[in-house]
């Protein structure tokens, strides 16, 4: 079954519309960006999430420490690396708490093979395909997904237009966030659309 991620909360209002939709997993942001937010943030509406769904911290070349920090304080479940950290960053950072770890990879980057290799020897968990460094609301050519030895979310430019031929690929999870927005903010009837129909489809 394909699991969804909504990512990209920002506010109580978007937690009670994921908690309404019942993802698998919500993302909080503190990579630069429209979407980040700060350690105090996500410590205020980190309660507020349905204990059903699953916090996933995304970060890009942060500070070890905070990563730390917001892993140990139960802030996020779930680490998602962004930047250009170095698979010792992972490894070191998996030593010192026994927290799944999610390493993105822009497909088309000449190394990725080399990355992936990289990252898994490393203890990376998961993966995560995305168009350039992520954020971009892009989708990448599909065609040109690599192989990956674990368990991979796919993401860039994902909306309920297209969630089923995502689908198709076989990810172990969609990510949203740009698909599942108005003006730049949360829509909750497109969160619920594109929730319903990733588990109406799986």
């Amino acid at each position: 079954m394909t699991k969804v991620k909504i990512c990209g909360l920002k506010s109580r209002q978007d937690i009670e519309y994921v908690n309404q939709a019942k993802p698998d997993y919500a993302g909080f942001v503190f990579a630069p960006g429209k979407r980040q937010i700060d350690a105090e943030t996500a410590a205020y509406l980190r309660p507020i999430l349905s204990k059903q769904i699953i916090s996933v911290g995304v970060f890009k070349d942060a500070e070890e420490s905070l990563v730390l920090r917001l892993a140990d304080q139960k802030i996020i479940d779930m680490i998602q690396l962004h930047g250009e950290e170095a698979s010792e960053y992972m490894n070191r950072i998996k030593t010192r708490l026994p927290v799944p770890v999610i390493k993105a990879i822009s497909v088309g980057n000449t190394a990725q093979e080399d990355l992936i290799r990289e990252y898994q020897e490393a203890g990376c968990d998961f993966f995560l395909f995305d168009q350039g460094g992520g954020g971009t609301g892009k989708t990448f050519d599909w065609n040109r997904l690599p192989y990956s030895p674990r368990p991979y979310f796919i993401a860039g430019g994902i909306h309920a237009g297209n969630v089923i031929q995502a689908m198709k690929l076989k990810p172990y999870a969609v990510d949203i966030s740009s698909g599942v927005e108005t003006s730049g903010c949360k829509d909750a009837a497109k969160i619920v659309e594109i929730v319903k129909l990733v588990k109406d489809n799986s």
